[in-house]
């Protein structure tokens, strides 16, 4: 484990500690959470992703779509089991359980069909579309990784769905760090946000202690560091800014606030939800920021806060988490 020092490995083995609770929270318990979301009002019509302004969550471990204008009203909800899921310019990634402790990646069309389907390792905890729904990407929690002492790491992919290219983890990438190329045995990816040239993408990066925002080049296979303590980021509609959420103190262990960071200059600004937000915050639209948050119980619900830090935090949607906005 070269270049990571004592401290380092203990935060890192405390972060990933603390994520693998959260998803055991969020997927093993996956029949109190179905019964909690059948409490909500379903409608009967066919659900798609053409119904905008809409939000395709997952709700009770199944996709549902809610109308932006009326969230408190009748869920389409779907046969469809995700754990985690998203959607973009009418398709929709989904990652389902295969097994008792195996998960699948789908691909969904506007109809939500499969198209594509395939086996990936590990616990799901991050999963995005391109905006113009050509490209995925997917983050899991892996074991077996020589260097972690936690004996658990990441694991991030990319899918071309119009090529069926498939990069299946990002540490093959070339490095640029501080401008020089860089190589360690630790680097580990996830959270990846794509723009709108399904070429360029953002991701964080963690390596000897520290967690960097990248900017990647899938052509290439090349990403270069940009900051430091940027976690999940998520790019705005306009290109212009990254949300994401920011280590207190740059340590986990104090949890995480809800930011933006303009790309531009790099300033940040802290949103106005102030409890520790671990989720890849989803924008609704170029002025509002959409999140998960957890009860004690593990119960998920969605919130949102305005990108520029005033106003408040307000409750969107009970019982739901995973959220992207259909136009």
């Amino acid at each position: 484990m070269s270049g990571l020092s004592t401290r380092g490995r203990i935060t890192i083995a405390a972060a990933v500690t603390v994520a693998l609770a959260a998803a055991g929270i969020g997927y093993v318990q996956l029949a109190r959470t179905r019964a909690a979301a059948d409490t909500v009002p379903a409608a009967s019509t066919e659900l798609t992703l053409d119904s905008g302004p809409g939000l395709l969550v997952v709700s009770g471990e199944r996709l549902a779509v809610v109308s932006r204008t009326d969230p408190s009203g009748a869920r389409q909800i779907s046969g469809v089991a995700c754990a985690r899921a998203y959607a973009a310019a009418g398709t929709a990634v989904c990652i389902q359980p295969d097994t008792a402790w195996s998960y699948q990646l789908v691909v969904l069309d506007r109809q939500l069909r499969p198209t594509r389907s395939f086996a990936i390792p590990g616990l799901p905890n991050r999963a995005r579309v391109s905006p113009t729904g050509r490209m995925i990407a997917w983050t899991t929690f892996v074991g077996g990784d020589s260097y972690s002492t936690s004996g658990f790491s990441t694991r991030t992919g990319i899918l071309d769905t119009h090529t069926g290219t498939q990069v299946t983890t990002l540490e093959d990438f070339a490095i640029t760090h501080d401008g020089k190329p860089y190589r360690n045995t630790d680097v580990n990816y996830w959270g990846v946000t794509f723009t709108t040239d399904d070429n360029t993408f953002y991701a964080t990066m963690a390596t000897a202690g520290v967690r960097h925002l990248i900017r990647g080049d899938l052509a290439a296979k090349t990403v270069h560091t940009i900051t430091t303590n940027v976690e999940c980021p998520s790019l705005s509609p306009d290109g212009t800014r990254i949300a994401f959420k920011q280590a207190v103190d740059s340590d986990p262990q104090r949890g995480w606030r809800l930011s933006v960071m303009d790309l531009a200059t790099h300033a940040v600004t802290h949103l106005a939800e102030t409890r520790s937000v671990d989720d890849q915050a989803a924008w609704l639209d170029d002025h509002t920021i959409a999140y998960t948050l957890r009860a004690p119980d593990g119960e998920p619900s969605i919130w949102t806060a305005p990108a520029d830090g005033t106003g408040t935090a307000t409750p969107l949607l009970p019982h739901a988490e995973s959220p992207a906005a259909l136009h």
